[in-house]
């Protein structure tokens, strides 16, 4: 027979154990899907069948966790409801409270009368370091110009605020039109993007619907990789400080912040 106050302990043991684990539960719970937000494709014939291009922007809507190993799939169907074109790709990692643009392109040999974005589950990574230290990847001078072909090419500058090289870097744009609907975009890679010697970037948008009417470039660089490990590694090397130049004017006599005008103290 066991003692009562064994028995006691037990049953007490026993319901901190379920309490734990209750409250393990619904922290898995509480974390939030990715969302899609926005996707569009185009199918323009081409001389080995038909090009098939797509762009998308996934949300991740939890503050402190990345979504890693994600995987969109892309499926084609002709007019009939029958697949004529299916792919998957493996996407970067989602930030915590960012997003991810990504593009894509394709060859269906049927002509696809829709095509589909979806993506399959993440698996959630809890953030090495406060959100505010996974500073973005600042872009500039970008450059929209309109080929003769209808293709759009766009260049520009893209920015470490990391003291440490970010081996390569995935540049993201995306062509809307004046009302903001997206239209298209593209992609393409810079490597060994080093702080204070911002790379040139050259990319190209085709595939776009006849006669969209491109009235604003949206542009974004993110870490390249399915998981958060080149984010985190660049965020744990410390950002560039803001101000790295010694000032050259002699300091002020007296603080000026201390000071009160006759004026103003009437």
């Amino acid at each position: 027979m066991i003692p009562r106050s064994r028995t006691v302990s037990l049953l007490a043991l026993g319901a901190i154990c379920l309490a734990g684990c209750s409250s393990e539960e619904p922290t898995q719970q509480q974390l939030k899907p990715l969302t899609l937000m926005e996707q569009v494709s185009a199918v323009t014939k081409s001389d080995d069948g038909y090009a098939v291009t797509w762009a998308a922007v996934l949300a991740n809507g939890n503050p402190w966790h990345f979504g890693e190993h994600v995987v969109a799939t892309v499926v084609g169907k002709d007019a009939k409801g029958k697949e004529v074109f299916r792919t998957d790709q493996p996407l970067d990692a989602v930030p915590p409270g960012g997003s991810l643009t990504f593009t894509g392109q394709g060859t269906a040999t049927a002509q696809p009368a829709k095509v589909d974005v979806a993506y399959r589950p993440a698996r959630w990574r809890p953030a090495a370091r406060v959100p505010s230290a996974f500073r973005p990847f600042p872009v500039s001078r970008v450059q929209t110009m309109r080929q003769k072909d209808g293709s759009y090419l766009i260049t520009g500058y893209v920015a470490n605020p990391y003291q440490l090289p970010a081996s390569s870097l995935v540049v993201s744009a995306l062509l809307r039109d004046a009302g903001g609907k997206l239209l298209g975009g593209g992609s393409t890679f810079v490597d060994e993007v080093q702080a204070g010697r911002p790379p040139r970037f050259i990319l190209t948008v085709a595939g776009l619907p006849s006669g969209a009417k491109v009235s604003r470039t949206e542009v974004t660089a993110r870490t390249w990789g399915s998981t958060a490990r080149p984010y985190e590694e660049l965020a744990m090397g410390g950002a560039v400080p803001l101000h790295t130049v010694k000032p050259t004017t002699e300091p002020f006599e007296t603080d000026r912040g201390s000071q009160v005008s006759p004026a103003a103290a009437e």
